[in-house]
């Protein structure tokens, strides 16, 4: 239950607008799950508090599938960058990735121009690419 404030209160910083554009796309769906958790764990707690068996049921349950959610997401995220890695470039303080180096999957969704314009977008907005106008 005091993970799901936290996620919350993480969810609402996003919504608040501290964080840059490109994360703040996360602000909802991290609220959604803070939320879920909250009436996960609520329904487990009252089930126990007053032995109410049908909602300690359904607390198993809905436990269940959120942990299968994530499992499922684990390696799916770990399908799609298993061959991502680094490349030490010189002169150069961070790794340089290519899309070549991770999975067909991750690089059909990212060469799609719609996708491809939206990361653009978001990558001008902050200091981290400021060349990128003139070299795409």
């Amino acid at each position: 239950m005091i993970l799901s404030i936290l996620i919350i209160d993480a969810g609402i910083w996003l919504l608040n607008g501290q964080a840059d554009s490109c994360v703040q796309f996360l602000q909802w769906p991290v609220i959604i799950l803070g939320v879920l958790i909250l009436i996960v764990s609520l329904a487990g707690f009252i089930g126990g508090f007053w032995r109410i068996s049908w909602l300690l049921i359904m607390y198993l349950v809905a436990m269940l599938v959120l942990v299968i959610l994530l499992v499922c997401l684990v390696v799916f995220v770990y399908m799609v960058t298993l061959r991502g890695h680094g490349n030490i470039e010189p002169n150069w303080a961070n790794l340089e990735y290519r899309m070549d180096d991770f999975s067909g999957y991750l690089c059909r969704r990212l060469r799609s121009s719609f996708k491809w314009d939206r990361i653009k977008s978001y990558l001008s907005q902050t200091n981290m690419c400021d060349e990128l106008n003139q070299s795409y």
